[in-house]
């Protein structure tokens, strides 16, 4: 697996690399800036890209216009965001065209070497990792009129591990009960979602999007 990072923090930057390397994956480039990063994925075409939020010069939304812009010079390049604090306008703006391949973690999760390294396999196989603060937060902050008022405890809790990345087995493991009983629940979701069998579209990334968009506005 070949990775860039972009991050502005030296410290993190240099500690991000040093663990990726240790794990036996190659650190192709880092940059501290979004014209750094962006030179490096061209020179250096990786299979992911690691990269904060908040760059210079305003540390606003830099790393997040870097990453969109990353992909659409370079398809299929796997991305994994980094952000200090939950920022929900981000989440979703990321996510807006499609979930494969992408990833948004809260910086803290770095330190969580097993469920860090667990969510960038997943992104680099082409799977989808949202982190469990950033996912509880955005549930806590439903509308009350929102769709996800049809869904069930129980259906909540399957789409939270669903935003999570987790397959049936995983889900079946955490909430104690069988993969039937998982299959059975994330059907009615589908249903409740109004979310109808389509070539073109996995229902699964589209219930997540659907619980973002849903959720990041206060009434």
């Amino acid at each position: 697996m070949r990775i860039v990072i972009a991050e502005d923090d030296a410290l993190l930057r240099e500690g991000l690399a040093l663990l990726l390397r240790a794990e036996g994956l190659d650190v192709v480039a880092t940059a501290d800036n979004p014209a750094g990063f962006l030179t490096a994925v061209e020179r250096h075409q990786p299979d992911v890209a690691i990269v904060d939020v908040r760059m210079p010069p305003t540390h606003t939304d830099e790393g997040i216009v870097a990453a969109g812009e990353a992909r659409r010079r370079q398809p299929g390049l796997a991305v994994l965001v980094l952000s200090a604090y939950v920022e929900h306008s981000f989440a979703t703006t990321l996510l807006a065209d499609g979930a494969d391949r992408l990833g948004y973690l809260l910086k803290e999760r770095v330190g969580r070497v097993e469920e860090f390294l667990s969510a960038l396999s997943r992104v680099a196989d082409g799977g989808t990792a949202v982190d469990p603060d950033v996912v509880g937060q955005l549930l806590a902050r439903s509308r009350p009129d929102s769709a996800l008022d049809r869904l069930t405890p129980r259906e909540r809790d399957v789409l939270s591990l669903m935003a999570q990345g987790l397959g049936n087995t995983a889900i079946a493991a955490r909430l104690f009960v069988t993969e039937g009983a998982v299959h059975k629940n994330i059907r009615s979701i589908f249903a409740k979602l109004d979310l109808t069998p389509l070539d073109h579209a996995d229902r699964r990334v589209t219930a997540v999007l659907r619980y973002l968009e849903d959720t990041q506005a206060q009434p």
